[in-house]
């Protein structure tokens, strides 16, 4: 297979391993909601927050989407988009030394999304697929990293995304209307599909008639009615769990679905957005003589259910004009001159959708989060489908996290008021904000004193299994005070004696491994691994027991 080669390679092909493991600090004052939702926004450089987070997160994540600079020489916004900015430089100087002051910016870009990329497929599932969005600029070095990184036999396609309605005519040489996003899997084989918008058709019960005769809804204002003025016919498609769901000419309204036929030759009059203000003014909605489910949309059944390549306006994929609408209505108008291009979370939606059709408890990953677009999307996918998708989001710039990722998840979770005051109902679902802690280990080695026994608890688990430990269900008192038996892991059961865990029932504080401290270890029938300060039991004893013994720190250590 042919390789990509650049100034600087060598040095940062191998150096995610000498990026340390950090702890995760809660910063409760930018948090929203539940702290265990399993939402989380990290601030802080995102390779060290990947490194940080691995050991939760390792081999769950079954969606990643990003969305990183793409190198294009534009240096006037926020995201300095020629890999120049001050961080990538300190880094680059670092990492790469001397050699790295000759880098163009090619170099420094390729230097930069490497490391990054090693470790974002670290995070995923075997079942897992990873989005990258990109422009023509780089998209031919990206999909060379993305082939050497995660195999070209992963490789499932490149979707073409309109990011325009219309191409600007100052455009030097020609109008640039598209975007890219590359999509690979963790292991194709293991990937059962993607699925689209229409894959949802199969499993819509019924609840409505056909009937010719046009009808009326009445919306009174604040109030959602699923039911035709006559009261003869049920409004709406519904799931087998009576969970709403978009399809077709149905439109989503404060969690009930309604069908509004506002078709004119199968194309769409009114946006979700325009509905949404209308019902909201008490306005009376005209339906058209198709409605139902028998005008043929779901009796002649799409044949396709995999994702179409291409992502148009048409199919309900917004462009950057819709993106900047969307964060205008949540922020004000001001906010479009902070972030002049967007990705709207339609687009995102659609990729979450298709890869975590057949798993609604997903994790879903952006290290390049910044105003927050990945987070929105999956908070709607689970508003739509009844899903509970949680996401992780990491973003560099701390002004950013602060003043726009956070905020925005914070209106979009609990609802807000639009540009003409309207309440805009809330998505629920809340997240806990952390930024970049210290490292695990100190300078010399040694286990820093302020790690806790949950977050030791979860890289002695990702050390011996290579997997994350999740504690997105589990508060941090509770882990606290959980026990030592971290798990069982393909029939051997690993236990961790750290910070007192036992309560203090042996000798330094119940961290060294004693015949009388084992009467007290969760019994398992079958071999163990004990992580602990020291051991005064015998190895022929230990080989008896099934034990294999393991001396913090020096005994954890993660294979390259």
């Amino acid at each position: 297979m042919p390789v990509l080669d650049w100034i600087g390679k060598s040095a940062v092909v191998r150096h995610h391993r000498d990026v340390p493991y950090r702890l995760l600090e809660p910063v409760p004052e930018l948090s929203c909601g539940d702290a265990d939702s399993g939402n989380l926004i990290v601030q802080g450089d995102n390779l060290h927050a990947l490194k940080a987070l691995l050991p939760r997160y390792a081999g769950q994540v079954k969606c990643i989407y990003i969305d990183p600079p793409y190198n294009t020489g534009n240096e006037g916004w926020v995201y300095n988009d020629n890999v120049n900015s001050p961080e990538i430089r300190r880094w680059l100087g670092e990492v790469v030394g001397k050699e790295g002051e000759t880098l163009d910016r090619h170099d420094r870009w390729l230097c930069m999304m490497y490391p990054r990329l090693v470790l974002l497929k670290q995070f995923l599932r075997d079942d897992g697929v990873i989005f990258v969005s990109i422009d023509d600029f780089e998209i031919g070095a990206l999909e060379c990293l993305m082939g050497e990184i995660f195999g070209p036999v992963n490789r499932l396609g490149i979707f073409t995304w309109q990011r325009k309605k219309k191409g600007s005519h100052l455009d030097a040489h020609m109008r640039k209307m598209s975007e890219f996003v590359i999509c690979y899997a963790r292991r194709k084989n293991a990937l059962a599909s993607l699925y689209g918008e229409d894959a949802y058709a199969e499993k819509l019960q019924p609840l409505v008639k056909r009937t010719n005769k046009p009808k009326t809804l009445r919306f009174p204002a604040g109030k959602v009615s699923t039911t035709l003025d006559d009261g003869r016919y049920e409004a709406g498609y519904r799931g087998k769990e009576g969970t709403g769901l978009h399809f077709a000419n149905a439109f989503v309204v404060e969690g009930g679905v309604v069908a509004v036929d506002m078709a004119i030759e199968g194309r769409f009059v009114w946006t979700q957005a325009k509905l949404d203000d209308e019902l909201a003014k008490g306005s009376t909605i005209e339906l058209s003589g198709k409605f139902g489910l028998n005008s043929g949309r779901h009796d002649q059944a799409e044949k396709t259910k995999t994702p179409s390549t291409l992502l148009l306006p048409a199919s309900g994929i917004g462009t950057n004009e819709d993106a900047s609408q969307e964060l205008a209505e949540i922020f004000g108008r001001e906010m479009g001159k902070v972030f002049p291009y967007p990705k709207p979370s339609s687009l995102v939606q659609y990729l979450v959708r298709a890869a975590t059709h057949d798993d609604r408890d997903a994790v879903v990953l952006d290290s390049f989060a910044g105003s927050g677009t990945t987070a929105h999307a999956v908070l709607r996918q689970n508003r739509d489908d009844g899903g509970h998708r949680r996401f992780i989001l990491v973003e560099m710039d701390e002004r950013i996290s602060r003043e726009v990722t956070a905020p925005r998840m914070r209106r979009v979770a609990e609802g807000y008021p639009d540009t003409k005051g309207a309440p805009v109902p809330g998505l629920g679902g809340g997240f806990q904000f952390c930024r970049i802690g210290k490292p695990l280990f100190n300078a010399r080695g040694h286990i820093d004193p302020e790690v806790r026994f949950a977050e030791l608890a979860r890289f002695v688990w990702f050390v011996e299994t290579g997997m994350g430990r999740s504690a997105a269900r589990t508060s941090r008192k509770r882990a606290d005070e959980a026990s030592p038996l971290l798990g069982i892991h393909e029939g051997r059961a690993v236990y961790l004696l750290y910070n007192g865990i036992l309560k203090d029932r042996s000798i330094d504080g119940g961290n060294v491994l004693t015949t009388p401290l084992l009467e007290h270890l969760p019994a398992h029938d079958g071999p163990k691994v004990i992580y602990g300060a020291r051991c005064v039991i015998g190895k022929e004893r230990l080989r008896a027991l099934g034990i294999d013994f393991r001396q913090l720190p020096y005994d954890l250590r993660v294979s390259p």
